[in-house]
């Protein structure tokens, strides 16, 4: 399961269609939408969804907030600015975090958004149990509704799926082997001596450390040891040509 994402008081469809690809980014399709201006459906909205129809098909739309909030039991408001009203406010990172601890629970989490030209009114914020609130410029604080509701479903993924920090794409290749690394030391050094690197000789050691030290630290493929192995051997071709 999933936060109920309410689009409060939307203007525009377009808008309505960019947040729902946005959600949908995120695997998020549960959307509630409260009095759009221009009426529902809308294809407008249909247009900028750009295959994610069917968080639009499954939208249901209210007249009033408190109807699409009825059977929430915790819900979030996003907020830019400082309201004269007492609530916990979290991150976006922290809010979907304790949001998924909930929904574990059983509960249904809903998180308004509101309308692009001035946000939620505070009497919006009112019926909302806690704030999130996303740490903008504070000379440029406005948010697009689909950048905020994209910020907002990012942290949902990071929290309720299995997000990787750091990958390597080895473009079909595989990762060279110890031994194989082994091989193209032992090769640059058999080349090395024969050019009378390893000069003085009471040094010739730690240069071989030190050699051996710089292959381990790289993160060789077998394709780079082989092109390795390859220069080598034709260095060597022309140096006998000369």
């Amino acid at each position: 399961m999933t936060p109920t994402f309410v689009l409060t008081r939307p203007q525009m469809g377009e808008n309505i269609g960019m947040a729902a690809r946005a959600m949908l980014n995120f695997g998020v399709d549960r959307m509630r939408i409260v009095d759009p201006r221009d009426g529902w459906p809308n294809q407008a909205a249909v247009a900028l969804a750009s295959g994610a129809g069917r968080v639009l098909d499954g939208a249901t739309v209210h007249d009033d907030l408190a109807g699409a909030l009825a059977d929430c039991t915790y819900v979030y408001a996003t907020t830019a600015r400082q309201r004269d009203l007492t609530k916990d406010v979290f991150s976006p990172e922290a809010a979907m975090r304790d949001a998924a601890a909930r929904i574990a629970a059983g509960g249904h989490v809903a998180v308004m958004f509101g309308p692009e030209r001035a946000g939620l009114e505070n009497e919006d914020i009112a019926q909302a149990n806690a704030l999130i609130s996303v740490p903008v410029n504070p000379e440029f604080p406005s948010l697009n509704l689909a950048q905020c509701v994209l910020l907002v479903g990012y942290e949902w993924m990071r929290v309720s799926g299995e997000v990787t920090a750091q990958t390597t794409e080895l473009a079909g290749g595989q990762w060279a082997t110890q031994d194989e690394i082994h091989h193209l030391s032992r090769h640059f050094e058999d080349r090395l001596e024969a050019a009378g690197f390893f000069f003085p000789e009471h040094k010739s050691e730690s240069m071989r450390l030190n050699l051996r030290n710089m292959w381990s630290r790289m993160p060789l493929t077998r394709a780079d040891v082989q092109t390795l192995h390859g220069m080598l051997r034709q260095m060597v071709r022309w140096a006998t040509r000369r």
